[in-house]
């Protein structure tokens, strides 16, 4: 998520009230997760398992939960609480803004695009051309949807990032500051549900569909020509190359790679990257060929106990 305007170390640190190492004028242009941080932005580290990751990381500015030695080129803000933190920025940097109609007058709706009763279409949205909207589909701030793409009725696009914080009293929800883009020829199907980056873009490529009934968690990139099937759940920050097929019910682990031409059957746990052009089948997951081997192996486990016992 990058700032509006640019803002400097101690712009920050006054907005947190808290102490930083480096130089009052060092610029902040954004903040951001540890996938996708650049130079100018903000990530937030808080147990140390994880320091030395955020501090060689690409962002140059770390809010930190100790006084540590700074890297050169970077600056450090020192909070007693990075998670509550980094709320309060996406707070001030990206607040809620209310809508009180079902398209919020900020929003852009391309030519020859239909949209059908009971959508909301929230503040700076774009629609491309020649797009169907069905009725009651949801379409949150700052989602880009390209041209020619259909989105089938009770869709919801946009919601919160699942992402949260165990404390002693519950779990703290991390604010989600970030977008979802569609590109063009999409098709989603009903009742999908897309959730937003934290503080970047969750991405559907250009010409995939979607069948009903699939989640796709927040900051997953997927790519073009793929075909996801009904009641598939994707977790967040996954990459799913170009072509790649899911078909029903597949469910994947956060934070994988799914290779280019990768076909995954039916009811397949995605438990780990797995290379493209490869067909898959299981939990954990194998090559379908291997795993159905295995199926037939233990089909004849009675058969070969028995043998046993007449030998």
């Amino acid at each position: 998520m990058k700032f509006n305007t640019k803002q400097t170390l101690l712009d920050i640190a006054s907005i947190l009230d808290c102490e930083f190492v480096g130089e009052t004028h060092f610029p902040v242009l954004g903040m951001n997760e540890i996938h996708v941080v650049e130079a100018g932005d903000i990530v937030f580290v808080d147990h140390p398992k994880y320091y030395d990751k955020a501090l060689q990381s690409a962002a140059t500015i770390i809010l930190i939960n100790k006084k540590v030695d700074c890297p050169d080129g970077k600056a450090l803000l020192i909070s007693d609480d990075p998670f509550r933190d980094f709320n309060i920025l996406t707070k001030y940097f990206k607040p809620f803004q209310h809508s009180n109609t079902s398209i919020a007058a900020s929003a852009i709706v391309g030519k020859n695009t239909l949209i059908q009763p009971n959508c909301f279409i929230g503040n700076n949205v774009s629609i491309g051309n020649n797009c169907i909207i069905h009725s009651n589909v949801s379409l949150y701030d700052n989602t880009v949807v390209g041209n020619n793409v259909i989105i089938h009725a009770g869709t919801i696009i946009g919601a919160d990032a699942f992402y949260y914080k165990k404390r002693p009293d519950g779990f703290d929800q991390l604010l989600s500051g970030g977008r979802v883009v569609i590109h063009d020829n999409v098709g989603i199907g009903a009742l999908c549900t897309i959730d937003k980056g934290v503080t970047g873009d969750t991405t559907i490529g250009e010409g995939t569909k979607i069948d009903n009934q699939v989640h796709i968690g927040h900051d997953t990139i997927i790519g073009k020509k793929c075909l996801i099937a009904a009641q598939t759940g994707i977790a967040g920050c996954v990459i799913i190359k170009d072509e790649v097929t899911l078909w029903g019910q597949v469910g994947t682990t956060s934070g994988i790679t799914i290779g280019e031409k990768a076909v995954v059957l039916g009811q397949t746990g995605v438990t780990k990257s797995i290379e493209g052009n490869k067909t898959y089948f299981g939990t954990p997951i194998e090559e379908s060929r291997e795993k159905l081997k295995q199926l037939v192996n233990i089909k004849r486990i009675p058969e070969l106990l028995n043998n046993l016992k007449n030998n």
